[in-house]
């Protein structure tokens, strides 16, 4: 789903975006000409691999997102711990933050339970 910035209502609207099997479902509304706040929740199973073992598991996921996209460079006026997403071409896409949100989860450090419990030993060389 894709929606142009100059058409994002002031009023929370709802949304649902869908892509294999994650969902992201939540409202967004406009805060200013150039800021848009995003409230949803990640929901659904995603295939990870193990850092340590190499093995590949699936994960669960119920995720709280809040963050604003900028309709392009954000410069912040405050101390603001929000995280910011900058948007190009006056365009938001739905189907890339969710991708984008999916292959963040999938880069980061993650560790099975087998490992955790010592199964896993490291060797040095």
């Amino acid at each position: 789903m894709k929606i142009e910035f100059k058409k994002v209502p002031t009023t929370p609207k709802e949304f649902i975006n869908e892509f294999s099997s994650v969902k992201i479902e939540g409202t967004f509304c406009k805060m200013s000409p150039s800021l848009v706040k995003i409230e949803a929740k990640l929901v659904g199973e995603i295939p990870i691999v193990c850092s340590r073992c190499g093995e590949e598991h699936t994960i669960s996921l119920n995720d709280e997102l809040n963050f604003l996209l900028s309709d392009g460079i954000y410069k912040s006026n405050s101390d603001s711990d929000e995280l910011v997403i900058e948007v190009e071409e006056s365009l938001i896409d739905f189907d890339e933050i969710l991708e984008s949100e999916i292959s963040s989860i999938q880069s980061d450090y993650y560790i099975c339970q087998k490992c955790e419990d010592g199964d896993f030993v490291e060797k040095e060389y």
